[in-house]
Formats: structure tokens, sequence, C-alpha cells
């Protein structure tokens, strides 16, 4: 019984991902948010600005929230059973800022940011795919300093 339980959980889980990845990865393709030159122009605010992402944020906000509200925020337990949890770690610090900075500087230099990259994979782009193998690497980079494997240059 608990097995079916368990598999049935995993199951629910992976439809409502696939569902859910398949609703943003639309909606970002469907927008314009996968083109990084959006993105850049977003981001130039002291040039050529386009307010254009800030208006699919603020609409997926608008979607988002009433839902959050209404449904998620009640629940106790996620979908596969899980109770939710909440990170327990408030306070702005080197790591924090590192994190920051080297986030800021890849989405920065590439113009993509890790969503509408992933999604951006379909288009066969050497370049978002280059970036995305990139971003693994530096994901895994990343886990190796969380596990103590190595350091980051402004950390406490």
């Amino acid at each position: 019984m608990i097995k079916a339980n368990l598999f049935q959980s995993k199951i629910v889980c992976i439809v409502v991902a696939g569902i859910s990845g398949v609703l943003f990865g639309s909606g970002m393709t469907i927008s314009g948010m996968v083109d990084p030159h959006n993105v850049i122009a977003f981001l130039d605010i002291f040039g050529d600005w386009d307010p254009s992402l800030a208006f699919v944020m603020g609409g997926a906000l608008l979607v988002f929230s009433p839902f959050y509200h209404l449904v998620i925020k009640k629940r106790k337990t996620a979908i596969n059973g899980k109770a939710f949890s909440y990170p327990s770690n408030n306070k702005v610090d080197g790591t924090l800022l590192s994190g920051a900075v080297i986030f800021g500087a890849g989405w920065g230099l590439a113009g993509m940011c890790p969503g509408p990259a992933i999604t951006n994979i379909a288009s066969g782009s050497g370049t978002v795919l280059a970036f995305v193998i990139s971003m693994t690497i530096g994901m895994v980079a990343a886990n190796k300093y969380i596990a103590g494997r190595c350091a980051l240059p402004l950390t406490d």
C-alpha cells in the first residue's frame, strides 16, 4: 500500500512538473523572453530600455498571486506529500553576495536567464546550448562550494 502511494505521488509530481514546464516554456517563448536581445534591452536602463520583460513578470504575478494565496499558501504539504520547508538563513553575507555577483555577471554577459535559456534549447542555437552546458558546470562547481570543497572570493 505504501509503495503504491509513493508511486502515485511520484506520478502526480511528474505530471504537475510536466504541465508546469510546458506552460512556462510556452509562455517564455510566446512572450519573446527567450530572445537574449529582449533580455539585454530590459537590462539596458540607461540606453534603449525595453520594459516588456517587466510586463511579462507582472502578468505572471497577476496569475500566480491569487493561486498562491487561495491554494498553495493554505497547504501544509507539497504535492508529493512532503512538508514545505523554508530557508532558515535570511542574512546577507559573503556567500549571498558572491552568488549574486556571479549570477548577475553571467546574466549580463549572456543576456540569458536560466529558465529562458533552458526553454530556448529547442531553438537549436549553439550559443544557447553552450550557455546551458556552462551553467550546468557552474552549478556543479557551486555544489562543490556548498559541500565545502572550494571557496568563493567574497565569502566570510
